[in-house]
């Protein structure tokens, strides 16, 4: 049960990142502003490895513990931070352009695809609260799609719902590779330490956004929308950080199911879209919070269901 608790406060933390994201990301440039957030996320982190293995200041038994870094781990934990790092542009670019109301609902899809994945590659099973859970939200969706259209939003010819649907499809892989990458080794998974996983692949995000704001956005940044600081933007690493460290703690525990956890944590949804409601003004929300009043009884089927 405790895994599923954690799994709820994830999903309140990642709905003010979402939040954050979108204030940061209002005309302003997208490449800076990613490559900001992962420089501020490798900050928070490098202080961790260091005293995991300067004089024993965190101990090997605490959850803050570093493992020792090695060409086995790092390997696998650079290939996470290749699939998170093309989510995560296509992710921006999309939130930039739509509003938080729409990419919200559109974002619970993932666990769907996670939960597809989890039943071909790790034999995961739900019952019968998780597999109503899950057509609550398909059909939340569904209704969306409608009435986005009132918005002048068509899915089958809007770039930035293609950029949204695809990152959510990359960011199911790396939900996927997160069960193989915290699996014991006795379970057919790598047994990385959860801590190492997490540091280390803000990291390497940071050298990779950093290539790409110096190769590919400075040199042509004078043709696109110009960069500005918000305090916004390190609010987007602190509270995406304290999502991902309560994710992965989640996730490491004993009968965790990532189709469950994945769903749950959608429940983000609720957060951006008051926010998206009261902060942003956006439009049609009567037709919206149907939809919403969906999802939200989707996690709580799933809540019911798991335990």
């Amino acid at each position: 049960m405790l895994w599923v608790i954690l799994a709820f406060i994830s999903a309140a933390l990642l709905g003010f990142y979402d939040v954050f994201k979108k204030e940061s990301l209002k005309s302003n440039a997208v490449v800076p502003v990613l490559f900001l957030n992962t420089l501020f996320s490798s900050l928070i982190f490098i202080p961790f490895i260091i005293m995991s293995h300067r004089g024993g200041m965190i101990d090997p038994a605490s959850p803050f513990y570093c493992s020792d870094w090695n060409w086995h781990e790092q390997r696998y934990i650079l290939l996470k931070s290749c699939i998170v790092l093309s989510s995560w542009l296509l992710a921006y670019f999309g939130l930039k352009h739509l509003p938080l109301t729409i990419v919200g609902p559109i974002n619970a899809t993932r666990p769907v695809m996670v939960l597809v994945g989890a039943m071909l590659l790790f034999a995961e099973q739900l019952n019968l609260w998780q597999w109503a859970g899950v057509l609550l939200a398909l059909l939340g969706i569904e209704l969306l799609k409608h009435t986005s259209k009132k918005e002048g939003i068509n899915w089958w010819r809007d770039k930035w719902i293609y950029f949204v649907i695809l990152s959510n499809i990359l960011g199911a892989v790396s939900g996927l590779y997160d069960k193989y990458l915290m699996a014991p080794v006795e379970n057919g998974g790598v047994g990385l330490n959860k801590m190492a996983v997490q540091a280390w692949y803000n990291i390497y995000q940071f050298w990779m956004m950093l290539a790409m704001l110096l190769i590919l956005w400075m040199p042509t940044r004078s043709k696109y929308t110009p960069f500005h600081w918000s305090w916004f933007i390190p609010l987007i690493s602190i509270f995406l950080s304290a999502a991902d460290f309560v994710y992965f703690y989640a996730l490491g525990m004993d009968g965790a199911m990532i189709s469950v956890v994945s769903m749950v944590r959608r429940g983000s949804v609720i957060v951006s879209f008051l926010c998206g409601a009261m902060v942003f003004k956006e439009k049609n929300l009567k037709a919206k919070a149907v939809e919403l009043a969906l999802v939200i009884l989707s996690m709580l089927l799933l809540f019911v269901g798991s335990r």
